[in-house]
């Protein structure tokens, strides 16, 4: 059997399971009153099921709705955590980062320090020892002065003693 002629059977067979509910649910009964009062009753019974199944829905909806509030709360709150934990430890790094470069800095700092300190005292060593130098020089110059005209003295006394004894 093919699957429209399936269906062909079906839809009959469909409407009449749907026409006897109706029937059931409408309450043909024998008498009049009876029918009525049974259709109240039964159609109440059915009101009050829905209205019941209605709130229950609408319980589980509110509550539904009520745990995803929740659930994204916490999920913001861990997310938020996470993002404070992160700046925490950025911070951290980069608090030791401006250490290590500040302790750098400092030791680049005293040894450039000590490096101009040797280089001041070479300037001064060498700034006394130039008029020491001078000093010397001119001594030596007015030793050496001194020695000549000694010298020439001598050698005017010596032409004089041999003008005497000649």
């Amino acid at each position: 059997m093919s699957t429209l002629s399936r269906a062909v059977l079906r839809a009959p067979l469909a409407f009449l399971v749907v026409a006897g509910v109706i029937v059931a649910l409408s309450g043909c009964s024998i008498s009049g009153k009876e029918s009525g009062s049974q259709a109240e009753v039964g159609g109440g019974a059915v009101d009050e099921a829905s209205e019941e199944a209605a709130n229950e829905k609408r319980e589980e909806a509110a509550e539904t709705a009520k745990n995803r509030e929740l659930l994204s709360q916490l999920e913001a709150t861990r997310r938020e955590e996470a993002a404070e934990a992160e700046a925490k430890k950025t911070e951290k790094t980069a608090l030791a980062k401006a250490k290590k470069r500040e302790e750098k800095a400092e030791k680049e700092a005293i040894t450039f320090e000590a490096a101009a300190e040797a280089n001041v005292k070479k300037r001064e060593a060498a700034a006394k020892a130039i008029p020491e130098q001078e000093r010397e020089a001119a001594k030596k110059k007015e030793a050496e002065q001194k020695e000549a005209q000694r010298r020439k003295a001598e050698a005017e006394r010596v032409v004089t003693t041999i003008g005497e004894a000649g």
